[in-house]
Order: structure tokens, then C-alpha cells, then sequence
């Protein structure tokens, strides 16, 4: 989570063209005891150059209170290019205009206050913002350091950094993103507690229209059952009759067929049988038999026993269990 912050630093006695705005030092420290990291103030200079744009010198940080409530907020100058000097401080090269110039000339104003954006975990000063001319040196608004009675409003870095964990952001979250989060998570709250108050139509259906919906699936898969065990018995009639007309097979063993035919796969079996199968009798003089009544064989199972290959026992078998 990154802050902006503003340091200051005292002007010289005449209107001078480079401006001392981040002291030398790794460890920057302010005049109220708080301290800042410029240990890579090579960054800071990195990211003026990829801004592309001047820095706004303005008085008592105009831009940062007065511009974003929508009033006026003059620069009396502008920072144009920014330098790293010996131990690391931070120098701006000042392009004065004329009431910038009579400010500092007549003593109006003694001090200098950079605000500068910062890593609030590690306290690494990243890049400036703007600069403002001040008398109230290194005070006590988080976003500018000026003075005023009331306190720091900054969370501690403890709790920040446990508020970011919670809400699953980054540890350099800025505070809109956590605003955002937080703002998000209570209209969530919100949104589910209205669903479990009122569920959506779309999602829930009475336990009745429910089960009465099962019933209907259920009713309708029993009837595609049925219709195609009844359509599946259809075919497999045809192709025993077929059987039967052509004198592969005899009424005796059209049981034993049929069962066949009803297993996976069988009918597709039957029907290259009966293709290969040499006749066994004249359809014309077949008379329809049925099996003799002590479960001895009949002529025709006999035959039909020779021609499957079968032995009269496993024949036998077949027949009854079809």
C-alpha cells in the first residue's frame, strides 16, 4: 500500500534554481520523528522521467487540497527536471514564474514541503508529486505533513497489512482498493442476506412442483423403456419368422432363438446365422411341434443341436431358462 506524504526543507535567501527536496540519507526523517526509506533514489528520478510531465510548485499544497474539491490552484512554479546529488538527495532544477519569484524574493515563504508517494510496509519513498511552498514545516496531515491539531488518520502498518490479508489484496494496496473491497464484501452481505429472504425463482422451486417434476422424469423413462423393449420384441419375432420361412431353424428351437436374441448383441448375432445357415427343413411341410412333454428331445431339437454345435444338455438349459 503506497501513501503520499510531504517533507520540507528551508529556502535560501535568494530565488534559487535548484531546490533541495528530498534530503541525502537512506533514512529520512522528519522533524515530527517520522522517517521515510531513499535507498533508490535513482527510482524516484526513473519515475519523474516516465511521467513525462513537469512537477506543479504551488503554495501550502493547493493541488493536493484545493484542486481536488474543484478550486483554484495556481502554480507560482514548476519543477522541470530532477537530479541525484552526493549521499543520495534529491535536487529540482525550479522554473519560477513571476509570483513564485516575489514569494521567495520578499521572504513570504521560508520553507519547502515535497509531497512524495511512498511504500507504506517498507517506507520507501517511490516517486514526488508536487511541491509547495509552506511555513509550517514537516506537519501532521498524513497526505501533506501540515500542521493541525487533529491526529494522524493513517492506519498502523500492522493492522494494515492484516486488513489487506483478509480482504486478499496485495501488501501495497493504495486505501481506495480497500475501500473498494471492504465496500464490496458489505454488498455481498447484503445481496445474499435479500436472496435468503426472497430466493430467486430461477434458482429454488417448491418441494412439491419438485417431486411432481420427478415423477413425470420417472413416468417418462418407464415408457421409453417399454416402448423400446416392445419395439426390440417386434424385430426379433420378424427375424425368427424370417428364420423359420427360410427352413434355418424349426419351431422347436424358436424359443431357444428368441432367448438368444434378446441378449446384447444376440439379434445382430442371429441374423448372420440365419445368413450362413444351410435349411434344415421345407417351411411348406414343417408342421409346428412343441417339445415333447417329458423333456425329451424332438427330432427338430436334435437337429437344431447338431447344427449350433450344442450338446442336448446345454440345449436343454437354454430352452428352459428362455
Amino acid at each position: 500500500m503506497q501513501n503520499t506524504i510531504a517533507l520540507n526543507t528551508e529556502l535560501p535567501d535568494n530565488v534559487p534554481e535548484w531546490v533541495e527536496l528530498i534530503p541525502a540519507g537512506q533514512r529520512v526523517k522528519g522533524r515530527d520523528g517520522r522517517w521515510w526509506v531513499n535507498d533508490r533514489p535513482d527510482d524516484i528520478i526513473t519515475a519523474f522521467a516516465q511521467n513525462g510531465a513537469d512537477l506543479p510548485f504551488d503554495v501550502e499544497h493547493s493541488t493536493e487540497i484545493k484542486a481536488k474539491n474543484g478550486d483554484a490552484a495556481p502554480a507560482i512554479a514548476w519543477v522541470k527536471a530532477l537530479e541525484v546529488r552526493d549521499g543520495g538527495a534529491i535536487w529540482g532544477q525550479v522554473a519560477w514564474n513571476a509570483e513564485g519569484k516575489d514569494l521567495v524574493a520578499k521572504q513570504g515563504y521560508r520553507y519547502v514541503s515535497p509531497v512524495f508517494v511512498f511504500e507504506r510496509n517498507s517506507r520507501r519513498i517511490t516517486s514526488l508529486d508536487s511541491v509547495g511552498l509552506t511555513n509550517k514545516p514537516n506537519l501532521h496531515l498524513t497526505a501533506l505533513n501540515r500542521r493541525d491539531d487533529s491526529m494522524d488518520n493513517t492506519m498502523p502498518e500492522q493492522i494494515s497489512l492484516a486488513v489487506c490479508t483478509a480482504l486478499g489484496l496485495s501488501s501495497n494496496a493504495t486505501d481506495a482498493q480497500v475501500v473498494e473491497a471492504i465496500t464490496a464484501l458489505k454488498s455481498d452481505r447484503d445481496t445474499a442476506m435479500n436472496r435468503a429472504d426472497a430466493p430467486s425463482l430461477d434458482k429454488f422451486v417448491p418441494r412439491e412442483d419438485h417431486d411432481k417434476a420427478v415423477e413425470r422424469a420417472t413416468n417418462a423413462e418407464q415408457k421409453l423403456t417399454e416402448i423400446e423393449t416392445a419395439q426390440q420384441a417386434e424385430k426379433i419375432e420378424a427375424a425368427i419368422n424370417g428364420a423359420l420361412d427360410k427352413g434355418v431353424i424349426t419351431p422347436a428351437t424358436a424359443d431357444y432363438h428368441r432367448a438368444c436374441c434378446k441378449q446384447e448383441g444376440g439379434l445382430a448375432q442371429f441374423a448372420k446365422f440365419v445368413e450362413s445357415a444351410p435349411k434344415v427343413a421345407d417351411p411348406a411341410l414343417m408342421p409346428e411341434r412343441k417339445p415333447a412333454a417329458n423333456g425329451a428331445l424332438s427330432d427338430e431339437d436334435r437337429a437344431a443341436c447338431s447344427m449350433l454345435g450344442l450338446s442336448e444338455e446345454d440345449f436343454t438349459k437354454a430352452k428352459e431358462a428362455a
